[in-house]
C-alpha cells in the first residue's frame, strides 16, 4: 500500500478534538488510514489516541489506539487508526468525522508537558520515559542519586504556577546536528530526514525536540505530586509523577 502522508491536524492545533476526513485506505491488518487526522499515533513515550469515527449515516467505529504505519502501509508518514475488533470497516472514499477521547488526550498533554518541566528541574541525560492518563515518569542517568522527592515536587509546582507559555518552532536537521545539547534523550533520537525537526519551548526553562502534544501554558498542568523515586541500575533513577 502506498500514498501521501497523513495530514497531522494535532501538530498545528493540539486542542482540535475532531475533524472531518476521508478514508484513504484499509491496511492489510484492518487499520483505517485517513487523509487527515486529530489522532496522535503512539510515539515518544506518548500513547496513541483513542476515540470514534462517525460515518454520514450515523454509525460509529470505535478507535482503540493509533499508530504510525509500517513499510507495507506506506511508511512512518502514514497514521493508522486501529478499530475495535469486529468493527465493520469503511470503504476508501468514505467521509467520516474523527473525534478524540478528549479527556484522555488532554491528560496526556498535561503529563507530557510536565515531564518536560521535570527534565528542566533535573538536568541529567534522560534514558527513558512513559506517559499515561494522569501520570508519567522519566528515567535519568544520575551517578550519585540522592534525589529529594519533596524538593523536586516543590520546584515542579513552582514552575507550573508560573503559568508560562509553551510554544513550538522548527529547526533544520543541520542546525540540530550542530546543537546536540538540545537532545536530552540518550536512547531515542528525534526523527531526521524530513528536513525539519519540531522544537518545544517552555519560556526560558526548557527547549528540546519533540513531536508530541502539549498544553499551551504550564498552569494548565495543575498541581503535581512526585509519587516515587526508584533506583533502576547503578546510575539509573526513575522519577514518577502524578497529576493531583
Amino acid at each position: 500500500m502506498s500514498g501521501t502522508a497523513t495530514g497531522l491536524v494535532f501538530r498545528d492545533n493540539p486542542y482540535a478534538a475532531s475533524c472531518n476526513a476521508t478514508v484513504v485506505a484499509i491496511t492489510s491488518r484492518g487499520g483505517i488510514v485517513l487523509d487527515r487526522t486529530v489522532f496522535y499515533p503512539t510515539g515518544g513515550g506518548q500513547p496513541g489516541d483513542s476515540g470514534m469515527l462517525q460515518l454520514a449515516d450515523g454509525s460509529e467505529i470505535a478507535i482503540m489506539t493509533t499508530v504510525t504505519g509500517g513499510a507495507e502501509d506506506g511508511g512512518a508518514d502514514i497514521v493508522v487508526h486501529v478499530p475495535a475488533e469486529g468493527s465493520a470497516l469503511p470503504q476508501p472514499g468514505t467521509t467520516v468525522k474523527a473525534t478524540l477521547d478528549w479527556a484522555r488526550r488532554h491528560s496526556h498533554m498535561r503529563v507530557h508537558t510536565c515531564l518536560h518541566l521535570l527534565s528542566a528541574v533535573l538536568p541529567y541525560p534522560v534514558t527513558g520515559g512513559q506517559i499515561g492518563v494522569g501520570k508519567g515518569r522519566l528515567d535519568f542517568d544520575i551517578p550519585d542519586g540522592g534525589l529529594d522527592r519533596e524538593a523536586i515536587a516543590g520546584e515542579l509546582n513552582r514552575l507550573v504556577l508560573a503559568d508560562e507559555a509553551v510554544t513550538s518552532d522548527w529547526i533544520s536537521d543541520a542546525e540540530l546536528d550542530a546543537r546536540p545539547d538540545l537532545v536530552k534523550t540518550m536512547r531515542v533520537q528525534p526523527p531526521r530526514g524530513a528536513g525539519q525537526v519540531r522544537l518545544i519551548r517552555i519560556a526560558d526553562r526548557d527547549l528540546q525536540p519533540c513531536g508530541g502534544t502539549h498544553v499551551a501554558r504550564t498552569g494548565e498542568i495543575g498541581r503535581v505530586q512526585v509519587t516515587k523515586i526508584e533506583k533502576k541500575g547503578r546510575q539509573n533513577r526513575r522519577v514518577a509523577i502524578e497529576l493531583e
